[in-house]
């Protein structure tokens, strides 16, 4: 190396060090303007930069806090020369990150007709918030009120060489859960109840279940003490979760420790463990509207910054409601927009998620005038950030507001979508109803009518349950919703379950309605298993968990909405069914997607009636539906699936299709017993009993 060359790379190699210089003292701090071009409060060497936006505001200050105290010990406003635009950043030197807690106090105009709201004597948690202080203990309001603050997260989480298990969409098993519920009765039998920590400690159950993604309800800052109310003596909460306060930070009452300055950790660690098991995490996650409401709601963050911005207004400033819960987030302007990218960046690199369930998801797509668009900036922006390259999109493709967009959701082929049609249809066909058949054909091939085109593949999200309405045993334990307890008189909960009490609402000791119900269990299963596209279904489901007939169960912390462990033992055997059910679709890939476009003479899908290639789907009376899915890979040779389901109450005798002579089908799967056969070679025409589903393959 000559020496010209060394004094080249000398002048490359950057200082160890960056000095930043005090330039002004604030309030008795020594500070200078920050850095632009990161938003929220971070810990650099020597302070701590502070940076906000605001477009219509006149000035901002900063407040500083000392950790329980109600007023603030400093008050730092911005000087006119540190704002750029309209974004004002700050460094504030010899500041100790665990000795303090921060807000803003935002001045400006006062025009409500315009939707500017500006109140310089609000306390304003920051946007961009890494951790909420406020609400750290479930269930006990803030001693400050509604005053949010902030504290600046270390964030030191040593990830090691962990790597996300990056499933195909097409091998996705989803199992949907609450945070707090799953853990929360003491009959789960863990040492941390309702957190973080309590579900980690499950995580030997999710991986005998054989369940490879668990998608958690909302863990955003949230406040369960809003709306908060006692009814007959029970205290009801807003225990879902779905009324953001900070998109940027976990819910700190989730977490089984204080973690001071490093608020997240207790989830990383489960994210982390979930991940090395081959479990994928996905969040769901609420943009369409935050926990401020409308006109009478609370006024700690977004209002303060620009209301007219962050939220959809009408003409005379007030808040349209396409979410149902008093506002609507402004997705689509550009500010917002880059909010919601920023959000979602951080939740993947900084914990490591792998997917995002976006509740409402239709409000996404709506414009600064409420109404739909053909390609919304956002979803585009979501579907084509490098970032977000490996990540799961999955759409709640409806609002609140009346937007159905289940098959026309705008997706890039990036975006998946809740199938409602699929459980709607399905749930129609199990309990019998007539012309119905064709529908459940559809679903069960992946609703090909809804998804046909080359850029939905993998877009169907099966699901017969969710968190929002009834449980499965629900579903066939209730005719109507019983949703009393929440205080409404029976007028909240969806009316439309398409749910069959089998003969009897509710508890019974009829062992005829009880046999009858798992086996509408068991068969609901079967078909979600079997059916092409994506299958999610509700955690506790597995071992017939029961909300009592509540399907609006936002509000009930308590028996209603934690799962009971007590009853696993006592349905043992429809856990092994799920168990069975869901190794059985791993084994057979020809389930989950297209393998070679058909084999041994068969197509890739055929539909069947009690006679084979004889279907008759479009005669109202038809409740006999057969399927059979075929293909060949390399390494199993042909793969044929033969799925009979019979929602007629009465036996059917059916003949199944002729196979090459040198094979025969054999019996897999039989939901009219609770022990499923050991694998035994069938005759071509066989006896389906009432309301049951038999599974054939090809040996």
């Amino acid at each position: 190396m000559n020496e010209e060359t060394t004094r080249v790379e000398e002048k490359l190699v950057l200082p160890r060090t960056i000095h930043l210089v005090p330039m002004d003292v604030i309030s008795g701090f020594e500070v200078r303007p920050g850095f632009y071009e990161i938003n929220g409060a971070t810990a650099i060497p020597g302070g701590v930069n502070f940076t906000v936006h605001s477009h219509n505001a006149s000035s901002i200050e900063l407040l500083l806090f000392r950790r329980g105290e109600a007023e603030a010990f400093a008050a730092l406003p911005f000087p006119k020369r540190y704002r750029i635009g309209n974004v004002y950043s700050m460094i504030v030197f010899k500041l100790n990150i665990e000795e303090f807690e921060y807000a803003y106090r935002v001045d400006g105009p006062y025009e409500p007709e315009r939707g500017l709201i500006f109140d310089k004597s609000r306390y304003l948690l920051d946007p961009y918030a890494k951790a909420v202080t406020g609400q750290s203990r479930w269930g006990k309001s803030s001693p400050h009120g509604q005053h949010y603050r902030a504290r600046v997260v270390k964030d030191d989480f040593d990830w090691k060489d962990a790597r996300p298990p990056l499933i195909p969409m097409e091998d996705l098993i989803i199992y949907e859960l609450h945070v707090r519920g799953f853990t929360r009765d003491p009959s789960s039998g863990v040492q941390n109840p309702g957190t973080f920590a309590g579900l980690l400690e499950k995580l030997p159950y999710l991986l005998e279940l054989g369940v490879n993604a668990v998608e958690l309800m909302p863990i955003f800052e949230f406040d369960e003490m809003q709306d908060y109310r006692v009814v007959d003596g029970q205290e009801l909460y807003n225990y879902w979760g779905y009324n953001t306060v900070s998109f940027f930070a976990p819910n700190t009452s989730y977490a089984a420790g204080t973690e001071y300055n490093r608020e997240g950790n207790e989830l990383k660690s489960l994210i982390e463990a979930f991940q090395q098991h081959g479990i994928e995490v996905y969040l769901d996650v609420v943009f369409n509207h935050t926990a401020e409401g409308n006109e009478q709601g609370p006024f700690f963050s977004f209002k303060g910054f620009d209301n007219n911005i962050y939220y959809l207004l009408t003409p005379e400033g007030q808040y349209y409601n396409f979410s149902g819960c008093g506002n609507t987030v402004n997705c689509n302007h550009p500010i917002v927009r880059q909010m919601i990218l920023d959000c979602l960046r951080y939740w993947v690199t900084t914990y490591h998620v792998d997917g995002f369930r976006f509740d409402l998801a239709s409000i996404l797509s709506r414009d600064e005038a409420g109404a739909p668009m053909g390609d919304p900036p956002l979803l585009q922006a979501l579907a084509f950030d490098p970032i977000l390259g490996d990540v799961k999109l999955i759409a709640e493709a409806w609002d609140a507001g009346g937007l159905y967009q289940v098959g026309t959701f705008p997706a890039w082929n990036r975006w998946a979508e809740w199938n409602g049609r699929y459980r709607d249809d399905l749930r129609r066909y199990l309990k019998g109803d007539g012309g119905c058949a064709q529908a459940a054909a559809l679903r069960l091939t992946g609703s090909r009518d809804i998804y046909g085109g080359a850029g939905r593949k993998n877009a169907s999200i099966n699901f017969l349950t969710c968190h929002d309405g009834f449980t499965l045993y629900d579903l066939y334990a209730y005719n109507e919703k019983h949703n009393e307890k929440n205080g409404w008189n029976g007028t909240d909960g969806a009316n439309d379950n398409n749910s069959w009490n089998c003969g009897a609402e509710g508890e019974t000791g009829d062992p005829g309605v009880n046999a009858l119900r798992r086996r509408m269990m068991r068969s609901a299963f079967a078909l979600l298993m079997c059916s092409r596209g994506i299958p999610m279904f509700l955690a506790g489901d597995e071992f017939c968990n029961t909300q009592f007939g509540n399907n609006n169960a936002y509000c009930q912390d308590n028996i209603t909405s934690w799962l009971d462990w007590s009853l696993l033992e006592k349905n043992r055997g429809m856990f092994r069914f799920f168990q069975y059910m869901i190794r059985f679709r791993k084994e057979h890939r020809v389930l989950r997607t297209s393998l070679s476009g058909g084999a041994c003479g068969f197509p890739d899908v055929s539909f069947h009636g009690v006679e084979p290639w004889h279907d008759g789907f479009f005669e109202d009376h038809e409740r006999y539906v057969g399927v059979m899915f075929a293909g060949a890979q390399r390494s199993t040779g042909p793969q044929i699936v033969y799925v009979a389901s019979n929602a007629w109450w009465e036996e059917l005798e059916v003949t199944l299709p002729r196979l090459p002579a040198s094979m025969y089908w054999e019996l897999a799967v039989d939901t009219w017993e609770e022990q499923q056969p050991p694998g035994q070679a069938v005759e071509d025409r066989f006896s389906i009993r009432p309301r049951s589903v038999m599974v054939f393959v090809a040996r």
